[in-house]
Order: structure tokens, then sequence, then C-alpha cells
């Protein structure tokens, strides 16, 4: 199984990592984040991608079982999932189990997404819902495109290379990257929202500072 999870990651914080590592144990795979270059679906990063990818660098430092895939940066144009997926289907072949990790926020605006009908005939989808944060009821179309699609346990998802959708409950963990940057530029208290090399990274380049 390999299993993608992509995002802005500006900053990367301590409920990404919390995320990674309860989905990685759960379906006994490595996490592989994928950092957007210009992510098409919100506002231009806070940061520049040079710096969300070393901030991201240094908060894995050490940590088995992640890496990182800088596809989406060195590739031109906007970031767009559905191509990021079949550049790993090409990698790892067509019969191999691929699954995206992606939040319930995002998943519930998936029929927005490029060419979204297709992204399950690339990889499964493990959704992370947290506390207080429902994913039902979905949209229409997306409802009835993901429906008889759930999988009933993770080890569902090693049966196919691609289609099934996992719901993934994820213990309390508090973490917004947008609250992150008001926070930062507002001079409230965060550092202990972000690993301790990220923080002092921000510190020092002045990320963030202007809202």
């Amino acid at each position: 199984m390999t299993l993608l999870y992509g995002g802005t990651f500006d900053p990367v914080h301590n409920g990404h990592l919390a995320a990674a590592r309860h989905a990685g144990e759960i379906l006994a795979a490595p996490v592989v984040f994928v950092p957007a270059g210009d992510p098409p679906h919100r506002a231009a990063p806070g940061a520049a991608a040079r710096h969300r990818l070393a901030m991201l660098r240094l908060a894995l430092a050490g940590q088995p079982g992640f890496r990182i895939d800088t596809c989406e940066m060195e590739r031109p144009g906007r970031s767009y999932s559905v191509d990021t997926l079949a550049h790993w289907r090409g990698r790892i072949g067509q019969n191999a189990p691929l699954a995206w990790l992606v939040g319930a926020d995002a998943f519930s605006g998936l029929h927005h997404w490029q060419r979204w009908e297709d992204l399950l005939a690339l990889a499964h989808f493990v959704v992370a819902v947290r506390p207080g944060h429902p994913i039902e009821p979905l949209p229409e179309p997306l409802a009835a495109h993901c429906r008889d699609r759930w999988a009933g346990a993770p080890a569902d998802l090693c049966g196919a290379p691609a289609g099934r959708l996992l719901r993934l409950d994820m213990p309390p963990h508090a973490g917004s990257a947008s609250a992150l940057r008001r926070r930062i530029a507002a001079g409230e208290p965060w550092e202990a929202q972000v690993p301790t090399p990220v923080a002092a990274y921000i510190r020092a380049h002045g990320l963030y500072r202007q809202a």
C-alpha cells in the first residue's frame, strides 16, 4: 500500500503530523507527503513553496515512516490531484494499491476538483474525520458517486488497486493552518502548535507576519 498525503502545509503543524501518523498506523503503510506547488482550490499560500518545503523537511526529519515527494512543486502549472495520482499510478503499476489521505472538509468538495470522477479510478481515498466535523451528508453528485464504495475495514483497501473509500476517525487534536497563520500575524502565542524546528524557521524568516 502506498499512502499519499497532499496539502499546502502552510505551515506544517502538529495536526498534520498526528493525522499522518494515525493513518499510517491504521493502514500499516508509510506516508508520502505531497506538498502542493500552486493549489487551484484556495488562495495563494502564505509562504513560498521553498519555505513550505523547508519546513516540511524540518518537521519530518528523523521520523520513520514519513517521506516527501516534490512532484507537484516540480510540475509546471496548477497542482491537480488527478495529475499526481496518474503520476504515481505510472510509478507503481496498475495493480498496486494506492491511497490518498484527505480531510473530511476537503473530501466534501471533491466534486469540484479537476476531473474528479477519474480520481477513484486511480486510487482509494482515506477520509480523515475530526471529532465534531461530520462528513455526512455528502452533496450530490458526490454522494451518488461514492455510494457502495465505502470499505468496512482498512484491509479492504489492499484487495484492489483503487476505487474504495475508508472513513478514518481521528483522535482529538487541535490544528488549523489558517488559524495558525492568523495567530502569527496577530502576535498571539502559536509556537506550541508546530514542531520546534518549524517554529524556529518561521521566526528566522519572518513568515506569516502579514495577515
